[in-house]
């Protein structure tokens, strides 16, 4: 809201003027905390389009959903994530009074009022209510609320609400995502597309994406999906989720839908066909010719049904779902049934293979005696026979299904009940429980011997030692370790979640809806080109889309994990597909929390969830690849340092150091070509497809999407680059702007206007030589005053440089003044220092692997001829005699025959 309608707003609401003021505070300051993850939840930021700036969420299936309802709700005019917190007294459950602050997770805006809300589960609002029975209660109408922040509010006259993750719809929120790009930008549909979808849906209300995909030539699933975003056709995005072509029905506008539904209900007497799309399950029950039929599966292309007697049948789908419609076939509503199938269920799972198999052997007999087809069951004696044939009928008239009647009983025959003395056993459990399941870790011999001698003194006769090592064995083992080791050493044994409640895909329902986003240092020692020197291991950076398992971008250095990585990550990935990811996952590295990395993920419209630190199973997809990229590529190159992991056994012939011959430039080749080509093209084992095949049809299923491409030029490059902690510089008359240390010059500053005003600035962290002010309404290219020094150093280099300066400060007591010249005169003289050397040979590497990024050699800095003087090497082994020459435009510098020169100005 603007400031008149917030105004507007206020007299409408008759707020009191202390009121007026503590909302205008909420909604000028910023979030009063940053969110954090901690063991099990997902934090992150959403960039709400609503807002005009990001939102923050501390758990991605409650607050990001929440995020998303309030995103879409027209009722609520504005919401503000982490309010200022204030201060709430309460007791606990032993009587003592507690006072603390709290921060509510959004104040929200609507045209009835203003309130604080705090976003729960359901279960967590369970525990929270047996611990603060005065802070937390349900109402008997199941309505939660917090007596303590109501009375906070009501003192302002504003409300305060407690909200449970039940209000929450998963199908709904899954469908706000899926069609955020459509939202966000405007895709442009060929009019005589829209004519013909609109034409087809008018003349068949209801029918599928499905039906409509393949009758009408050339449209395609985008047109849809636009069309829905836009509103030009209606879906009830409660009913099902977007992406199941052959279950989402289209509607010419909301109130057809509604009239539709009311006709059913006047027709059938409740919601049965209405709902029909969305509640074909697996093991719905169908009456089709006055008949039972199971629905196994309902597919896109054939559906499967089982009659309670015979074999399945398969059907087309649009035919079945054509009878659906029309009510030849529905859906079975007895609580009866209902009951029975799940009993036929149970005693299904409980069966074994050899159980099916000999049950499929005995209803193959039993269908022939009803056939009358002596010659298949002659053999079998006829009391035999006779009581398969009763027990069939039983079953059948039982439960609704005679083939369970057929499943063999052994697993129920003999004394199931525990032989073992009660109290021995009672004893033995307790020592376990007691004695061995703690910190101490004792052995288990002498917990044994300990339970040996408590029976002797209680004079009870012991269990054998093999029964007490099988009740160890039968303990649950993630809760022995928990108890033994701790939570860490647990987390591996930590069962997987199952999450049986409707909620969003883990991995997204589309491909670039969920990326992740990591680093690792890779297992190979690598050289210097220039020198043969050994450079160490190198870092790698993957992008990674969770729902193909394709990998999008790859990136190779030897600098540690910083935002320069996550740059050319995402660059990459504009640069190979034209989209920047809908969401991005990352872990708690610092590189991911910059305020770079969160306006870039910001100006893109891009999601960032940050998963809980010390819990790998969150960032499975990208931490299997790097050990996939390990054992199918790394470990089978000259170099890989399998040998140093047992460094007891290590030898110089063996050592990784020592046969190292592999560069970052040509590694990095390679590795590009099996990222992007072998593994794309090989079949993944929990797809059962290849990565490029899935991701290439769920692109034409999920929408191409093309008014959402990015084209990859230099104003993505610049939007790119990042920027000083300020964000922009001041126009020093004849000095210019001064970035990191250095300024840079332009012949723009020498415009009156131009000078001692603030512009926006932005480097190359690749290139310090050059920096960009924005003047007049575009990018304007600034040159260093020591280029001739500063052209083609990194930023790494150069906050090497400074902190190098600053050590020697130090050492002589000298109060430290970074300057442009100090830093142009110590880089000028870097072969007397082993860091830059290093840091030096590093970047020249890297160029290699810039110019594989871009084969056009746009931003790749261009280096005069190298000068690089290397210190007094050791003694070369005869392994280094192996190594490579020096290329040809390396000499030797001499810093006496080097000219002075003048500063520029």
């Amino acid at each position: 809201m603007t400031d008149d309608e917030f105004d507007h707003w206020c007299r409408q609401q008759q707020l009191t003027a202390s009121c007026k003021d503590l909302i205008a505070a909420i909604r000028a300051a910023p979030p009063s905390r940053r969110v954090q993850g901690r063991a099990k939840n997902v934090s992150g930021v959403y960039p709400s389009r609503k807002m005009g700036q990001t939102i923050q969420f501390e758990s991605h299936t409650v607050e990001l959903w929440a995020i998303y309802q309030m995103e879409h709700d027209p009722l609520v005019l504005e919401y503000y994530d982490q309010p200022p917190p204030f201060k709430i007294q309460y007791q606990n459950q032993n009587g003592r009074k507690i006072g603390h602050y709290h921060t509510p997770d959004f104040f929200v805006l609507r045209p009835s009022g203003a309130a604080w809300e705090e976003w729960k589960t359901e279960t967590e609002l369970k525990r929270l209510a047996q611990k603060y029975p005065s802070r937390y209660q349900k109402t008997e109408t199941g309505h939660w609320h917090c007596p303590p922040g109501e009375a906070y509010a009501a003192s302002f006259g504003l409300k305060y609400h407690v909200r449970t993750d039940t209000e929450l719809n998963p199908i709904f929120t899954q469908n706000l995502m899926f069609l955020e790009d459509y939202f966000r930008f405007t895709a442009n549909i060929p009019h005589s597309i829209t004519e013909q979808i609109l034409a087809a849906v008018q003349a068949t209300p209801g029918t599928t994406i499905a039906t409509t995909l393949a009758t009408i030539p050339g449209v395609r699933a985008n047109d849809i999906y636009a069309m829905i975003a836009t509103e030009q056709l209606y879906v009830d995005l409660y009913a099902v989720p977007l992406v199941e072509h052959w279950r989402v029905q289209l509607w010419a506008d909301q109130q057809t839908h509604t009239a539709h539904t009311h006709l059913a209900i006047g027709t059938t007497g409740h919601h049965q066909q209405i709902i029909s799309p969305t509640t074909l399950l697996p093991n719905t029950l169908l009456v089709w010719d006055a008949q039972l039929w199971t629905l196994v599966n309902l597919g896109e292309k054939t559906t499967t049904l089982l009659p309670e007697v015979g074999q399945p049948m398969q059907l087309p789908t649009a035919f079945f779902l054509q009878l659906f419609d029309s009510g030849t076939i529905k859906i079975h509503t007895s609580e009866t049934h209902a009951t029975i199938n799940e009993k036929v269920r149970e005693l299904m799972d409980a069966a074994s293979p050899t159980d099916l198999q000999r049950a499929n052997r005995r209803f193959h007999l039993v269908q022939a005696y009803f056939q009358h087809r002596t010659d298949i069951y002659k053999d079998i004696p006829q009391s035999t026979l006779s009581r398969w044939v009763k027990q069939f009928r039983e079953a059948s008239a039982t439960f609704g299904c005679g083939y369970v009647g057929l499943l063999p009983r052994t697993a129920s025959r003999g004394n199931r009940q525990p032989k073992a003395p009660t109290d021995a056993s009672k004893l033995l459990d307790q020592f376990i429980t007691e004695h061995f399941e703690t910190p101490r870790q004792a052995p288990a011999a002498s917990v044994y011997r300990a339970y040996t001698r408590a029976c002797s003194r209680a004079n009870i006769p012991p269990l054998s030692q093999r029964t007490f090592y099988t009740r160890l064995k039968k303990r649950p083992i993630h809760e022995q370790t928990l108890k033994r080791q701790g939570a860490k050493a647990a987390y591996a044994t930590e069962p997987i979640v199952l999450e049986l409640a409707k909620t969003t895909p883990r991995h997204g329902d589309r491909p670039n809806a969920c990326c992740h986003l990591d680093h690792t240092q890779i297992d190979i020692e690598l050289r210097s080109q220039v020198t043969g020197r050994n450079l160490g291991r190198p870092w790698l950076t993957l992008l990674i889309d969770a729902y193909s398992r394709r990998i999008l971008a790859v990136y190779l250095t030897f600098d540690p994990p910083s935002y320069r990585s996550c740059m050319m990550a995402l660059r990459l990935c504009v640069q190979r597909f034209g989209r920047f990811p809908q969401s991005v996952v990352v872990d708690g590295g610092k590189e991911f929390h910059s305020v770079y990395f969160d306006t870039l993920l910001a100006r893109y419209h891009c999601i960032k969830k940050t998963r809980p630190g010390g819990k790998p199973r969150f960032g499975s997809v990208v931490e299997r690849l790097f050990g996939t990229t390990n054992t199918e590529f790394i470990f089978n190159l000259l170099g890989n340092t399998q040998a140093s992991k047992q460094p007891r056994q290590l030898t110089k012939v063996v050592d990784p150091k020592q046969l190292a011959v592999w560069t970052l430039a040509d590694l990095y080749t390679y590795l590009s070509e099996w990222a992007y080509t072998i593994y794309d093209t090989s079949v993944h084992d929990s797809l059962g497809a290849t990565p490029l095949q899935v991701y290439t049809d769920a692109i034409a299923a999920t929408g191409e999407r093309e008014h959402r491409r990015i084209a990859y030029n230099e104003d993505f490059l610049m939007a790119t680059r990042p920027s000083t902690p300020k964000g922009n510089a001041k126009v020093q008359p004849g000095q210019g702007i001064k970035v990191n240390y250095l300024y840079y010059w332009n012949d723009a500053f020498r415009n009156p206007v131009v000078e001692k005003t603030k512009v926006s600035v932005r480097y190359d962290p690749f290139d310090m030589g050059v920096a960009y002010a924005y003047l007049e309404g575009r990018w304007v290219k600034c040159i260093s005053q020591y280029y001739n020094t500063f052209a083609g150093r990194t930023e790494k280099e150069v906050l090497l440089a400074a902190q190098e300066i600053r050590q020697q400060d130090k050492r002589n007591a000298v109060s430290t003044n970074i300057s442009a010249k100090r830093l142009a005169d110590f880089i000028a003289a870097v072969q007397e220092h082993e860091t830059l050397l290093m840091q030096r040979l590093r970047d020249l590497e890297a160029v290699g692997v810039l110019e594989n990024l871009t084969p056009n050699k746009e931003g790749v800095p261009q280096f005069p001829k190298v000068s690089i003087l290397e210190p007094a090497m050791e003694a070369h082994s005869q392994d280094d005699e192996q190594l490579p020459a020096l290329e040809n435009n390396v000499e030797l510098l001499d810093l006496t025959r080097l000219p002075i020169l003048g500063e520029y100005r």
